[in-house]
């Protein structure tokens, strides 16, 4: 399904246009479109699946070239999903008790430290765990009646909005834990067998139906997340209330 270009949708003008950085498959794009946005990703891997317009290559280099450019005033927010491996909580645990770990790379930083410059309203995404993020949005699947809880969190650069209440969640999330196996309404959406989600699952839980790879699906944000996140934002911004 590879494309011979990088370029698969032409920006159509008429909406806002985002950048998606470390886009993976398009989870958070997909949000952000259904909320009014034109949106455009940059990944360093191929992205086949990704349903935008999409460029391949490190995400900090591509957002550096733009503000040398000066071609990032053409988008009005940039999101942000850095690799999260080295701080999640789902891994960082297994990481050190088998010296696992030393290759994956904080980006957060360097990621943040060049959003600032570009001078747009952000928003980075981490999930749960030992990433420098501040938690200024939470977001959980129960708040949206997704069959994934699925938490994240979400910095907001140059822009705020009310933070919403985490809702309880309803039971379990189906599978094996400690040696002990637990059914509940949610699954989950991460790694191989312990009753993990099938990629099936995966997709019904989140809300995508764009990519079967687990790889992606595993590492997407359900689009509701994004979605409530730009409606979020450009309800403030029509209000006037986004930071210069």
């Amino acid at each position: 399904m590879t494309q011979p270009t990088d370029i698969r949708r032409v920006p159509n003008g008429d909406r806002p246009l985002l950048l998606d950085l470390y886009s993976c498959a398009g989870g958070a794009g997909m949000g952000y479109d259904r909320a009014g946005f034109e949106v455009e990703g940059v990944d360093i891997r191929p992205r086949p699946n990704y349903p935008f317009t999409f460029r391949q290559g490190n995400a900090l280099t591509v957002l550096a070239e733009l503000i040398a450019s000066r071609e990032i005033r053409r988008y009005a927010m940039v999101h942000a999903s850095p690799p999260c491996q080295k701080r999640c909580a789902l891994t960082v645990g297994t990481n050190r008790s088998r010296g696992w770990g030393g290759k994956h790379v904080d980006l957060v930083a360097p990621t943040r430290e060049l959003l600032d410059a570009s001078g747009l309203p952000y928003v980075i995404e981490q999930p749960d765990g030992k990433a420098d993020v501040r938690k200024d949005i939470t977001l959980c699947g129960e708040m949206f009646g997704l069959g994934v809880l699925r938490h994240r969190n979400f910095e907001l650069g140059g822009w705020s909005t009310a933070k919403p209440k985490h809702v309880p969640h309803r039971g379990y999330v189906r599978g094996w834990r400690h040696g002990e196996y637990r059914d509940g309404p949610y699954v989950a959406a991460y790694g191989k067998g312990g009753g993990k989600a099938t990629v099936a699952e995966m997709q019904q839980a989140m809300g995508i139906d764009w990519t079967d790879l687990r790889e992606e699906l595993t590492e997407a944000i359900p689009p509701a997340f994004s979605e409530w996140l730009g409606r979020a934002f450009l309800a403030r911004t029509m209000s006037g209330a986004v930071a210069a």
